[in-house]
């Protein structure tokens, strides 16, 4: 079978299970499965593609129709310009997130000395392996998750791109003792209302829950680390969270109440909410 035939076949069967961007997923996937680009696909669609590997693609193709996502099938994804290592056990990163990234790099650039970063539920390590690779020698970059299985592909992304991030296991600040001080405490956490799960796109719900789930108002893991970061940030520290479309007011107004300040938010490409930024007040901060 060519090429071009297996692209077509593959492309109609996603369409007839109303999968989106289907003729992009076949390509990846055969592109994948072929360790070439997609260009390739394009300029050598005539070659012949031998059984075994045409067997793969379709068996990939009924994963598709599954609503796996194609990101845990081809096992990568792409983030601020590195390839990063995904599965089951973790959350796909998205464009969205390096808003984040690059709001922390800034931050980070205000700083004449090297700086502390604390990423929180790291899940892949997208965040500090980016952050790491980005600030080279201006910043010590940790990061902690609850899963054991999400730290070990953490650690296994940090050793593909060669960055220097010392990951450590801990729910929250609960395992991170009171000694450990940071300029910059970044977080991409769980913030889906719970009840708003199961009308999440079927790709979406085979993602995670743990790193999904943000509690009854999608707001639990805010709170947490907002009450407990000012024992683990420096003087004039900054806290920079990724955020739900609608929750702006929301965390900006937790973070009023626990008498933050310089508070302020950046929204994504599509216009939407999508980040919050708040520094420590020095006279504030819990020893």
């Amino acid at each position: 079978m060519k090429i071009k035939e297996i692209l077509e076949i593959g492309n109609n069967m996603l369409k007839e299970n109303n999968i989106e961007d289907s003729s992009l997923k076949v390509r990846m996937l055969l592109a994948n499965i072929l360790d070439k680009n997609k260009e390739y696909l394009l300029i050598h669609d005539n070659e012949e593609i031998n059984e075994n590997l045409s067997n793969l693609f379709f068996e990939n193709i009924e994963k598709l129709k599954n609503h796996e996502p194609i990101q845990y099938i081809i096992k990568h994804k792409y983030f601020m310009g590195f390839d990063f290592y995904v599965d089951k056990n973790v959350l796909i990163p998205r464009s969205d997130t390096e808003n984040l990234v690059e709001e922390v790099i800034y931050l980070s650039e205000k700083n004449n000395r090297k700086i502390k970063i604390l990423d929180l539920c790291t899940g892949s390590g997208a965040i500090a392996i980016s952050l790491a690779k980005l600030l080279g020698d201006k910043a010590l970059v940790y990061a902690s998750d609850i899963s054991e299985s999400a730290l070990k592909i953490a650690e296994e992304n940090s050793n593909l791109n060669q960055a220097n991030v010392l990951f450590f296991k801990s729910d929250i600040f609960k395992d991170i003792s009171r000694l450990y001080k940071f300029d910059i405490i970044v977080s991409n956490p769980p913030y889906i209302e719970s009840e708003t799960i199961n009308k999440l796109s079927e790709e979406v719900k085979k993602e995670p829950l743990i790193a999904l789930d943000g509690g009854e108002d999608g707001l639990k893991f805010y709170k947490e680390i907002i009450k407990e970061a000012k024992k683990y940030l420096n003087i004039d520290g900054y806290l920079a969270f990724e955020i739900g479309y609608n929750q702006k007011e929301l965390v900006e107004n937790i973070l009023k109440e626990s008498k933050y300040i310089n508070i302020y938010s950046k929204k994504d490409l599509a216009g939407k909410d999508r980040i919050v930024v708040a520094q420590i007040n020095s006279a504030k901060i819990e020893y």
